[in-house]
């Protein structure tokens, strides 16, 4: 089945034929043409989801091992946190808006809006599209804090959100941001398809895998160890090695086997 067998104007995701060799990538470019629609995503997302995309294919659009020790690392890592926030940008809440509503209520953790092209209309579109999706409360309009070191609208946050956690999921982030972040002493958890860009590189856990598929991922390991003590998740987060992460993703990319 090739992509001539879509339509050429997908108006519902309904519409995309769930059997398609490539439907997970048909549903992301969907929602991201809808987000930009709908004033949640910035045309240069566009860009970067066919990035990502190219990444995946290469991944052979699956969760690697390696991911999913990362993705049940991250979730060890969030229960473990006095204070835990999931980052979203405009992509990821046109991608996975309930999704990341569902991560944040298995781990306790606030949910805050954080753009690069930053307009206060797109925030508070993006906060009401959480709020759709079931989130009861969204930082990132308030912006009263600013992470030091960077100069661009990221480095705008919540005093009481990203400025105060102790570990942050950044889905899709930036890399000098993922960096600083870093730098602030906290433990960041990043979803990137690449894992020789910057934001893996530098987070205490590289998940290198599809956002459609990690956040879930991430959320159902957390429920699994909702019962976990201290020493378990501990553990999980010591046993966890990130440098083999990145590296056996590279090697997948370099080596698979494309469909």
């Amino acid at each position: 089945m090739s992509d001539d067998s879509v339509p050429a104007e997908v108006e519902e995701e309904s519409e995309i034929p769930a059997d398609h060799p490539r439907y997970e990538d048909l549903i992301s470019r969907h929602r991201i043409e809808r987000g930009i629609e709908e004033g949640i995503t910035h045309l240069q997302g566009m860009h970067a989801e066919g990035r990502g995309s190219a990444f995946d294919y290469l991944l052979g659009e699956e969760t690697i091992p390696t991911a999913d020790a990362a993705e049940r690392a991250a979730a060890a890592h969030l229960l473990l946190a006095d204070h835990p926030v999931l980052s979203v940008n405009g992509n990821v809440a046109a991608l996975v808006p309930e999704e990341m509503v569902d991560l944040a209520e298995a781990v306790d953790a606030d949910l805050e809006v954080n753009l690069f092209n930053r307009t206060e209309e797109r925030v508070a579109a993006i906060a009401d599209h959480l709020r759709a999706h079931g989130a009861t409360d969204v930082k990132g309009l308030t912006a009263d804090a600013r992470i030091p070191g960077l100069d661009h609208e990221r480095a705008k946050v919540d005093a009481d959100g990203i400025a105060a956690a102790d570990a942050v999921l950044v889905p899709l982030e930036d890399g000098d941001r993922a960096e600083a972040l870093g730098e602030m002493g906290k433990t960041e958890i990043v979803i990137d398809l690449n894992p020789l860009s910057r934001s893996p590189q530098v987070a205490a856990v590289p998940i290198v895998d599809n956002v459609l598929r990690a956040v879930p991922n991430i959320a159902a390991h957390a429920r699994d160890l909702a019962d976990a003590g201290e020493d378990e998740l501990q553990a999980i987060v010591a046993e966890f090695d990130a440098d083999e992460a990145l590296r056996a993703a590279e090697e997948r990319i370099r080596s698979g086997d494309l469909r």
